[in-house]
């Protein structure tokens, strides 16, 4: 049953936790544009009685029917409602699935750079765990990428997880078709769960470079979604993790009768329109990430001499790198200080497993009318220059 981890600070939710509503302009968000609860409910041509109707009591750890048919509904007939297990986020769905997956003795692979607690819950589990860095050379000549014979050269007889996050945050990138299936044959061949955090798939720039979700491709994958990300609706609260093996659903969502035993049925049912019309709210995110990149574009192409820019191939985020003589954790910190425009630099990425790039930081696309924010790093960066 559930131990307790010893985990270390969560450097970025802390960070989050100081500054995410206190500063004047958060250009950093992993989030998409939301919408009201009166908009999802018109979204979905959902009779707003039965918000207004729905008694207050539990539902089913496992999520209620309702919500996992609808999830279910969006994989391939592979999936049925009995492969879905509903979370209170993502973040719970990882920290459980993760920590009944490994432990004292086990291996796992893990992609880099990541959100923190893909890479911190396997360590505290006792597992040996091996980074995967997404990319290759570094300063001019960096380039981001999945190298599956990597993988390959990675695996131990003791491996029990490659764990990776695409479209990837917080990079925005996303592999080739070949490298993922590639990818998923070695761990279904090799018997390895495939954890794969998809909470940005489905806005992608080129909608062609859509991967295939995990569980779809791989008997032994393993695809987590989310509410806050591709949908735009954060406050819901609402994740889920999909898979073929049942069994192990079953040992997680014991696991889970330890932590939020069930989610809030006024976010269930939400979750459950949002999910029946994710179609609409991802088409309305990517044109908000469209307009934006076109911005981000022409805004960085006039700092071209301090910012290397690269839209993202997919999500809310970008991990530009900076060039300023004074270092990317001054820039992000005199940024917030003298203009409360908030990025995330380098050192919240900062991993036990791989050595990030340090030269980056993240900055978000998905959120409507970044122009004021624009307009206080325009100055800053002019300033800067002439400085």
């Amino acid at each position: 049953m559930a131990g307790v981890l010893t985990l270390p600070p969560f450097r970025l939710e802390a960070f989050f936790a100081q500054w995410e509503f206190r500063a004047r302009h958060h250009l950093t968000a992993s989030d998409g544009q939301t919408v009201t609860v009166g908009e999802l409910l018109e979204l979905a041509g959902a009779d707003p009685a039965e918000l207004l109707d729905l008694p207050l009591g539990y539902v089913p750890t496992s999520g209620g029917d309702g919500l996992r048919e609808a999830v279910a509904a969006t994989y391939s007939e592979v999936v049925a409602a009995e492969d879905v297990l509903a979370f209170a986020g993502a973040e719970e769905a990882l920290y459980l699935t993760l920590a009944e997956l490994l432990g004292p003795g086990d291996h796992a692979v893990v992609t880099v750079p990541n959100y923190q607690a893909m890479e911190s819950v396997p360590i505290a589990t006792g597992a040996d765990v091996t980074g995967l860095p997404l990319w290759t050379g570094h300063g001019d000549g960096l380039c981001w990428t999945l190298d599956v014979d990597r993988v390959a050269e990675a695996l131990r007889p003791t491996t029990k997880v490659v764990a990776v996050n695409f479209p990837n945050n917080p990079t925005g990138f996303v592999p080739d078709h070949d490298a993922w299936l590639a990818l998923a044959h070695l761990c279904e061949e090799r018997g390895v769960a495939l954890f794969s955090d998809e909470v940005y798939r489905g806005v992608e720039a080129d909608p062609g470079r859509t991967l295939p979700p995990a569980v779809e491709v791989c008997a032994t994958g393993l695809s987590l979604d989310v509410t806050s990300k591709s949908l735009g609706l954060p406050g819901l609260r609402v994740g889920w993790l999909v898979g073929r093996d049942r069994a192990l659903l079953g040992r997680v969502e014991g696991r889970k009768h330890w932590t939020s035993i069930c989610n809030a049925g006024p976010s269930e049912l939400l979750a459950t329109y949002a999910v029946r019309s994710a179609g609409v709210l991802r088409a309305r995110l990517r044109a908000v990430l469209d307009e934006n990149a076109a911005t981000f574009d022409a805004f960085f192409a006039e700092h071209a001499d301090l910012v290397d820019w690269q839209a993202p191939d997919g999500g809310c985020v970008a991990f530009p790198r900076y060039r300023g003589a004074d270092g990317v954790e001054a820039f992000c910190a005199d940024l917030l200080a003298e203009r409360g425009v908030l990025l995330l630099p380098a050192s919240l990425y900062v991993s036990d497993l791989a050595r990030v790039p340090a030269d980056r930081f993240r900055i978000g696309l998905g959120r409507r009318d970044p122009g004021p924010a624009l307009a206080e790093l325009d100055a800053f960066l002019a300033a800067r220059r002439s400085g």
